[in-house]
């Protein structure tokens, strides 16, 4: 592997020591600091100057800060004559506002994919986006990974009997059925109907046989966590025996912990994509570490080896 340096942004410490931790490498010296008017300065506190860099970022609260950030953090390496900077991003900055399904709204993870090739990204690697066509915002490439073999790994483990998974809805059975491929089980759909204009769907039956099975279900995000609950309660009304969840970024605002504790659900297991605050660590949630993967995907970009395997389920 040839030399690279990899830096971290404030809130990315963590995440970017277990990176450099597999990679057995140093984590960059990049210090950032506010002057007294609230505005930001980084300054890199070694070279880099022709190296081929990688700056990691989370989207942990305030996220308008971790933007700022990150462009600061990239304006500098270029100025510094850094040769490729790479721009890591577990959780993509704006990924839901990946489309104009309203009048007078903007499409801000174009905008982001636009801001960040303006400051000088070369690269963006990242994982599990809400939309994957979000890809195609950028003209620099842009990695995408994926947290699904990691989360279907730990429930295999688990050496749980008599699976089910459970789609949440009819846009995630594509989804599900890849999962009971890898646990070779049946899958079962939770059936979602309106009542007239209301925009909440309300979940009324479940289409498959869910009764004295351990349930796991999974997706990309948890947010507020009320559509993994209901589902959780409506499965739960139909016999399941137990109810897993797996979701790669645990976003977890608003109600979203209180819901999680007082739910059905057995075990919520995320990856660290998204920083788990100490006030939102319980019992029921389980962080599994993504950091290795994005270790690897480093260490095949810069030796110029497929990422493909890295993909798939």
């Amino acid at each position: 592997m040839q030399e690279i340096k990899i830096f971290a942004c404030p809130t990315a410490k963590k995440f970017t020591e277990e990176v450099c931790e597999s990679l057995q490498l140093p984590v960059g010296k990049l210090e950032f600091m506010k002057f007294k008017n609230d505005n930001t300065f980084a300054q890199y506190k070694e070279t880099v100057r022709e190296q081929d860099i990688y700056i990691v970022q989370t989207t942990e609260p305030p996220v308008n800060e971790r933007v700022m950030e990150l462009l600061i953090a990239i304006d500098a390496a270029k100025r510094a004559s850094a040769r490729k900077i790479n721009v890591v991003l577990p959780y993509y900055l704006y990924s839901r506002s990946d489309k104009k399904d309203q009048p007078r709204i903007p499409i801000t993870a174009k905008l982001m994919a636009q801001i960040l090739e303006a400051a000088g990204a070369s690269r963006v690697i990242t994982c599990d986006l809400h939309n994957s066509a979000i890809q195609a915002y950028f003209n620099v490439p842009c990695d995408r990974l994926t947290a699904k073999y990691l989360l279907a790994a730990y429930f295999k483990n688990k050496q749980l009997d008599n699976i089910v998974i459970v789609a949440t809805d009819a846009g995630s059975a594509k989804k599900a059925y890849k999962y009971s491929h890898f646990f070779n089980c049946p899958i079962a759909l939770i059936d979602k109907r309106r009542n007239g204009n209301d925009d909440n769907a309300i979940a009324s039956s479940v289409i498959g046989d869910v009764a004295g099975k351990n349930a796991l279900i999974f997706d990309d995000e948890v947010s507020t966590a009320g559509t993994l609950i209901e589902a959780a309660h409506i499965i739960k009304k139909f016999g399941a025996k137990k109810i897993y969840a797996g979701c790669t970024h645990g976003i977890l605002c608003g109600p979203a912990i209180e819901r999680i504790k007082n739910s059905d659900i057995t075990e919520l297991v995320i990856t660290n994509t998204v920083p788990l605050q100490k006030d939102k660590q319980i019992d029921k949630i389980k962080v599994v570490s993504i950091a290795p993967l994005f270790a690897e995907a480093i260490k095949r970009i810069n030796e110029a080896k497929p990422l493909g395997d890295l993909f798939d389920l």
